[in-house]
């Protein structure tokens, strides 16, 4: 074990010790002749007493000496040291979310019993849900987007530093080509694009980097949207010097969390770079002033970038937030399977809270009336490369609207297979000042609920199953109501 943590496992035993001892750390230092700063100091991990200091703690609490120094703990303390020996707080980025480790061991340690049954739990619900690693990683950066409202404002003047030291104009198309000339001329990279076509188990895989040679494999089925933004992250590894990286786009594992985290951020410094925030902003602002939306201009304004749908939509979470205020809404990418009755949520954001369409991991069926699988169903249909489309989707549960722009478009990599990406807006009071276009008639309203099986609403000619986890609740309640008015009559 790490020495911090052997001084920490200590300090908690004094702790405990001391505490069964019914002793103050005033009364502590008065029996065993040390000050009370040393001994807090102990307890808190921060100092590991020499072996005299020990041997006075031992004859004065009545605790063998090698009792002290093992780092074997009892019953209430072992699930603390079970936690510390497997290093999983180290696995945790806590520096992200400004918490100190030894805080949080402190927090533990004043409750062991009560944080080790909520720390089982949560092992518990994950091994339920095959919660992995890389799964507990994704969901601490995506905490960290959230609690930054996806913004992030040393990556967006990057971006500007960088166009200006390489001249590339930010108020136009930034082409795959200019950015190639960069990797190859000013990194040293070699691009091939031939390669990755010799491994038929590589078909999903847009890219592999190999550091040693500086080569990168570029699958050459990919358009030039996916291209442009496969450069702009390699660009960005480069140019903010991360040195913890990952090698391949798609990824397949994570080694750290480091790894996580700088993919995150090349990708956001990729999707500025190709979505400038000025550029985007304002054809953004003349869209929302308009009286009635304008379908044609949205979608224009999405093909008017070197950028595929799911970047667009990706960079609207980023600007949305920052330079409107709008600082409620979703994104969603769905994936669905050509005559497969299933949609899997595949990627999700939400900003400021939950909001009501998230993942589900309960085999439940998601509404169908959600814009998000209506615009799957009609590219499967109409087999048009891309379908556009927008409603405003009140749960009646929540009493909360949402007006949700869809996009939906072939994937290029598996056959029969589509991909939806959506964004949601809170419909609120900054929302109605922000968009004209919200009180636009043409925009459809409909009821949506999250699952079938939870779903209140009765005429619902998209219901796939029965209501039956809604029904269970209603038929507790009315048990529970029964068996209140009897204790009120026998009382």
């Amino acid at each position: 074990m790490e020495e911090d943590y052997i001084k920490l496992i200590f300090g908690l035993k004094l702790k405990q010790i001391r505490t069964d001892r019914n002793l103050s750390l005033f009364g502590l230092s008065k029996l065993s002749g040390l000050s009370k700063s040393y001994l807090n100091e102990i307890e808190k991990g921060k100092k590991y007493p020499k072996p005299d200091k020990i041997a006075i703690l031992s004859e004065k609490l009545d605790v063998p000496y090698d009792q002290f120094v093992s780092l074997k703990l009892d019953k209430n303390l072992a699930p603390i040291g079970d936690i510390l020996k497997s290093k999983i707080l180290k696995e945790i980025p806590l520096d992200l979310f400004g918490i100190k480790e030894s805080n949080l061991i402190e927090i533990i340690a004043n409750a062991p019993a009560k944080v080790n049954a909520f720390i089982s739990t949560i092992i518990e619900i994950a091994q339920h849900y095959s919660f992995s690693k890389e799964s507990f990683y994704l969901a601490s950066v995506r905490s960290f987007q959230e609690a930054n409202n996806n913004y992030f404002e040393d990556l967006e003047q990057s971006v500007i530093k960088f166009a200006e030291a390489y001249q590339l104009d930010l108020k136009a198309n930034i082409s795959s080509l200019e950015l190639e000339e960069i990797l190859v001329e000013e990194y040293g990279y070699t691009i091939n694009n031939k390669e990755l076509e010799n491994y038929k188990e590589l078909d999903n895989l847009r890219s592999i980097f190999i550091p040693k040679t500086k080569t990168l494999l570029v699958a050459n089925h990919i358009d030039e949207a996916q291209r442009t933004f496969i450069y702009a992250k390699e660009i960005a590894y480069n140019y903010l010097n991360y040195k913890e990286r990952l090698y391949t786009f798609s990824w397949i594992k994570f080694e750290n969390f480091d790894q996580v985290l700088n993919n995150f951020y090349a990708s956001y410094f990729a999707g500025s770079l190709i979505l400038p925030q000025e550029l985007l902003t304002n054809q953004v602002e003349k869209l929302f002033k308009k009286k009635t939306f304008d379908e044609k201009q949205f979608v224009q304004i999405a093909q008017s970038f070197n950028a595929s749908p799911e970047s667009f939509y990706q960079r609207l979470t980023n600007i949305l937030p920052k330079d409107f205020n709008i600082q409620n809404l979703f994104f969603l990418r769905f994936i669905h399977k050509k005559n497969s009755p299933n949609f899997y949520l595949t990627k999700e954001l939400h900003l400021s809270h939950q909001h009501s369409p998230h993942a589900n991991e309960t085999n439940e069926h998601y509404c169908r009336r959600w814009m998000s699988l209506k615009v799957l169903k009609d590219i499967v249909d109409t087999n048009d490369k891309h379908v556009f489309n927008l409603q405003i989707s009140n749960y009646p549960d929540s009493n909360q609207s949402y007006l949700v722009l869809s996009s939906a478009t072939k994937d290029p990599f598996k056959t029969d297979q589509y991909r939806s990406v959506s964004i949601g807006l809170l419909i609120n009071q900054q929302l109605k000042r922000k968009l004209n276009f919200l009180e636009d008639k043409k925009i459809e309203t409909f009821n949506v609920g999250v699952t079938c099986e939870r779903c209140a609403i009765k005429d619902c000619k998209e219901r796939m199953v029965p209501s039956k986890l809604l029904d269970r609740q209603q038929r507790n309640l009315k048990i529970e109501t029964v068996v209140n008015d009897i204790f009120k009559q026998f009382s």
